[in-house]
């Protein structure tokens, strides 16, 4: 625990840690304590079911006896119908990092462990994922502005019970955990016959997870440096980029590229689909690509660069008065003979601020 907050410079003398009462969040909030860290146990009680309230309330008794502090954070309104696991996700992760950015937290510890880590690597394996899937969970990700950290994944779930076992604490077993109407749960059951039968652990999943992930940090790394050196950020509305440069790219990393482009324009937390993103990619190489929408942009040539913008979903017209005025308090654009789309989104984003 103590080389991964020196690796991944968790220095803050605060963490949060999403403690949901299974025995990876408990050992996590503990074994936080234990390095030095001030921990903020926070639990959410989705409301999905009857018992969850209970559990929430056997954590808090649990922190309050090691003195770490704790909140429940409640999943409130009407629940989906179907993708109810995925939701409930989201809707964690929502409440988690909602808590830690009003009450200027920076890092959020959850739970995750090496099995975990073979599990997602297989379910996104079976989904046919490349690169980036494959590298499964990854130890330090920023979502909404704060650092969600993953110290447990290389720890297997056994290291974890045991390490609760010598200090005779209990922890709450989820009962979908065993519900084989969840694909995790089905691949969980299978990894014990798999290292049985063929000699694929789950260390050697989660060790070729890792492998990929440095793969993907190197890819990033490239996109990074294009970022910086070959796309033009106007006022964080826009990007525009040569159009010759970008077909000049190898595939993969107009694929890769793309793919931060439109997440970032779109605001979005995830890229669009894979699939999506591919057909886009190859589009944009012929020479009859008239523009597409996707991720909530719209993306075209012109005067031989390749443009995303934000999708303008209601049909206004900018007049050339509304261009005029709105030039006098960014000169920089007035003589800068911008596409259409381009005026409307920068005067749609900046003139209404």
């Amino acid at each position: 625990m103590q080389l991964f907050l020196k690796k991944y410079h968790v220095e803050d003398e605060v963490v949060a840690a999403g403690v949901s009462g299974g025995a990876d969040s408990l050992a996590l909030a503990l074994r936080l304590k234990e390095c030095g860290k001030k921990v903020i146990a926070l639990t959410v009680d989705h409301g999905l079911r009857p018992e969850s309230s209970r559990e929430a309330d056997y954590v808090a008794h649990v922190m309050k006896a090691y003195g770490i502090e704790h909140h429940i954070l409640r999943w409130e309104g009407e629940k989906p119908k179907t993708g109810i696991e995925a939701a409930a996700r989201e809707a964690r992760y929502d409440l988690l990092c909602g808590w830690c950015l009003q009450h200027g937290v920076r890092f959020l510890a959850v739970g995750q462990h090496q099995r975990d880590q073979a599990e997602t690597f297989l379910l996104r394996l079976q989904r046919g994922s490349g690169v980036f899937g494959l590298s499964g969970i990854l130890p330090v990700v920023e979502r909404d502005g704060i650092k969600v950290i993953r110290p447990q994944l290389m720890d297997t779930p056994q290291f974890l019970r045991d390490y609760l076992y010598q200090r005779n604490i209990q922890w709450v077993e989820d009962p979908s955990n065993q519900c084989e109407d969840f694909q995790r749960v089905k691949i969980r059951h299978f990894l014990p016959i798999m290292e049985e039968k063929i000699g694929i652990s789950v260390e050697r999943l989660a060790e070729t997870a890792a492998v990929l992930a440095r793969t993907r940090e190197y890819l990033e790394q490239q996109i990074d440096v294009l970022l910086k050196n070959h796309v033009r950020w106007w006022n964080g509305v826009l990007v525009s980029m040569s159009k010759d440069f970008l077909l000049s790219l190898h595939s993969e990393m107009r694929y890769r590229l793309l793919a931060v482009l439109l997440r970032k324009i779109g605001g979005k937390p995830y890229a669009p689909e894979a699939e999506e993103l591919l057909r886009l990619a190859e589009d944009l190489q012929r020479e009859n690509f008239k523009g597409a929408t996707l991720g909530d942009c719209e993306i075209f040539f012109a005067r031989r660069r390749l443009w995303v913008v934000p999708e303008q979903r209601k049909k206004e017209v900018l007049t050339l008065k509304q261009w005029e005025k709105f030039a006098l308090d960014y000169p920089n654009y007035a003589q800068a003979n911008l596409p259409y789309k381009v005026r409307l989104a920068l005067y749609n984003k900046l003139a209404k601020r």
